[in-house]
């Protein structure tokens, strides 16, 4: 194995590395996101890097030490950190804090719904608050590991050790429990809210069908699913944890039960990072090497966009336009491209 990703290894690979815009964010970063037109490079601790197309960068100082969670609607960017606090930035690049823990405990996990509503959580404690009200809390019985909001509705997943528990913070009917054996992390409903996985500790991955609970078991993989991503349309949920993309497929009522996943791009690496295009079957794909590859969903065609650099990609973002494509390596080298 060549130290650089070698072409000549796959002769279909186009390259459009040429048109990638450089950027050197100078410090670490955890994750990527966008708001509006402009790339976040949420670091891993003290600051947002705001990028544009142009190579401008602004950082913005956010928290007081380590940010631990990071969330992007395309209008706000809502951050956690080990300082207690739950930091939104807007497009300007304007801080609002929303919220500052009672006791100062970590705020580690961050979901937003189309509607303003936040939530995050501390601990066992999940919090959600609207655009105008006080914060709503619920006690989970161990260590919040995820939060997501159902598509349609203010329903609030919170993935903890045994399971999901999906809590409607503006009803008073009793929050509904899903148990899986394990320590449960990253949750995600799916578009069309018939489908609720979650990744767990081991490497593995849960879902159920929402109608009925049935469960569905996603394993086989040989490392920890760190990263998934829904394709246009929620037809299909790609992975990390192996050393190639793992698409599940969920187009039927049945979602994957009984089929087998989709395996593409595969790399003498890890997948690190997924995200599929907002609007086209494609997805980009980074890997613990620093290769980042735009891939097909069809039929797995990949395009070279980032050469292996050694550091991890950290983060990969598409704007709501799937115009621009931003992605960094954990040490801060990071690029944006123009599609």
């Amino acid at each position: 194995m060549t130290s650089e990703f070698d072409p000549g290894e796959s002769a279909s690979i186009v390259s459009i590395t040429d048109r990638v815009k450089p950027l050197a964010i100078g410090a670490a970063v955890g994750s990527v996101h966008f708001l509006g037109e402009r790339a976040c490079f949420v670091g891993a601790e003290e600051s947002v890097a705001l990028a544009t197309i142009d190579g401008e960068i602004s950082k913005v100082p956010t928290h007081f030490g380590g940010i631990l969670c990071a969330a992007s609607d395309g209008k706000r960017l809502v951050t956690g950190g080990d300082d207690g606090k739950l930091i939104a930035l807007d497009a300007k690049g304007g801080t609002t804090t929303l919220a500052t823990d009672a006791k100062r405990r970590w705020i580690d996990n961050v979901a937003l719904h189309g509607d303003g509503t936040v939530a995050w959580s501390a601990g066992k404690t999940a919090f959600v608050q609207g655009a105008k009200g006080e914060a709503k809390t619920f006690d989970v019985p161990s260590t919040v590991g995820g939060l997501a909001f159902a598509p349609k509705g203010v329903r609030l997943a919170i993935a903890h050790y045994g399971g999901v528990t999906l809590w409607f913070p503006n009803m008073a009917a009793n929050p509904e429990f899903l148990e899986w054996a394990g320590s449960h992390l990253a949750v995600m409903f799916s578009p069309d809210n018939k489908f609720l996985v979650t990744a767990m500790h081991e490497p593995a991955m849960h879902g159920w069908r929402l109608a009925d609970n049935r469960h569905m078991r996603m394993s086989g993989y040989p490392g920890r699913v760190r990263s998934m991503s829904w394709s246009a349309g929620g037809k299909g949920l790609a992975t990390s944890g192996a050393d190639t993309v793992i698409v599940w497929p969920f187009a039927s009522k049945d979602g994957p039960m009984g089929k087998e996943p989709a395996m593409l791009a595969p790399m003498p690496t890890r997948v690190a990072v997924v995200a599929c295009h907002p609007k086209n079957d494609i997805m980009a794909v980074g890997y613990g090497d620093g290769t980042v590859l735009m891939v097909r969903l069809e039929d797995g065609a990949e395009i070279l966009v980032r050469r292996n650099g050694g550091a991890a990609v950290a983060g990969l973002a598409w704007n709501a336009k799937g115009t621009l494509l931003a992605f960094a390596a954990e040490d801060g080298d990071a690029g944006i491209l123009e599609m």
